[in-house]
């Protein structure tokens, strides 16, 4: 049978250290968890450097040296050159969907809208070569990896455009079926171009941006002129359906919200 004194000792607080509160514990592991976030963000940015540097060739010493710390460091942080290679897809993703979501929901007539979204990605690939480069090829310091980010960024902009061009054709009540196969075969022709003209550079980006968006634009108005319709290319649609790209775990395209005509 246990003593009074025992039960006392059971059922007391337990002593607070000095210079904490109850739930510090907690508070001190999501500090730790913050730093570590920040930590590899800075080192994505140190492999962006690296990039601009050495690269796609480049390896984990590089980082490592744009860094400022040993490769043991890096590797605390990062369980290996696949680790950072999907920490640089993520990045990568951010920039493209930065600029690429504003301009396909842009509130403006169907020619401007479609050039600015083609100018939003061909802005980012020009400016980050060698970091589309590198995904592409889906090898970092010599190492295959398994993850293919930029198929499954295509799958996902195709997926939100599958939404968006569905929404329009619904509008007009024509057969939203063709919305799929044709956001595929926009998203495939633009990708091809736009690793074509990162190899080449025979043209402006304003140039092939122009190129390609008379030729998405032909392909809309001669469907449009086939079902006796005819859309403005320069006149504001009186609905802007706007979508909504989602890096969540299943890698979801939501269509968004609609929005009146332009304000």
């Amino acid at each position: 049978m246990k003593s009074m004194s025992d039960r006392v000792k059971r059922n007391s607080p337990a002593p607070v250290d000095q210079g904490t509160t109850p739930g510090s514990g907690d508070a001190r592991r999501d500090r730790w968890r913050k730093h570590r976030i920040a930590r590899r963000a800075e080192f994505v940015d140190a492999a962006l450097a690296a990039l601009e540097e050495h690269g796609p060739d480049l390896g984990m010493e590089d980082v490592a040296a744009a860094a400022g710390v040993t490769k043991p460091v890096l590797y605390r942080h990062f369980g290996d050159k696949a680790d950072l290679y999907l920490a640089l897809g993520e990045r990568g993703t951010d920039l493209l969907f930065q600029r690429l979501l504003p301009a396909i929901n842009a509130e403006l007539a169907p020619v401007p809208r479609i050039r600015m979204a083609l100018d939003a990605f061909f802005t980012v690939i020009e400016q980050h070569p060698n970091l589309y480069r590198l995904l592409a090829r889906r090898r970092f310091a010599d190492k295959p990896v398994d993850a293919d980010v930029v198929a499954e960024d295509k799958e996902l902009i195709a997926t939100a455009l599958t939404a968006l061009l569905g929404d329009y054709l619904r509008m007009f009540n024509l057969d939203s079926g063709a919305a799929e196969p044709w956001a595929h075969g926009v998203v495939g022709m633009v990708q091809n171009t736009g690793e074509w003209w990162l190899n080449k550079r025979t043209m402006s980006r304003d140039s092939v941006v122009e190129y390609l968006t008379q030729i998405i634009w032909a392909a809309i108005d001669g469907l449009a002129r086939q079902h006796g319709l005819t859309i403005d290319p320069n006149k504001p649609l009186e609905v802007n359906k706007v979508v909504q790209l989602s890096r969540s775990s299943d890698r979801t395209a939501r269509t968004g919200n609609e929005a009146g005509g332009a304000r």
